[in-house]
């Protein structure tokens, strides 16, 4: 079952995970969480689009940063 946004009042589908460390002032942006993290939030992509950090804080975008690509045939 899809997740939704964790904004309120948002009904779309949940597309991103947010994290955070205050004593680092670090911000990350991920591919949406394969569990439901108490300590992080799930964004649609419009609320991932327009989310801002804080003066004086990073922000890490780490979205498909691993993604493994497979070929469909073997070389040879």
């Amino acid at each position: 079952m899809a997740r939704k946004c964790s904004r309120p009042t948002c009904k779309h589908d949940s597309a991103l995970t947010l994290t955070y460390q205050y004593s680092r002032a670090l911000v990350w942006i991920d591919d949406l969480a394969e569990e439901v993290d108490p300590h992080a939030y799930d964004l649609c992509e419009m609320h991932g689009r327009r989310f801002t950090v804080p003066g004086g804080w990073r922000l890490e975008d780490r979205r498909d940063r691993f993604r493994l690509i497979v070929p469909n045939r073997l070389a040879g």
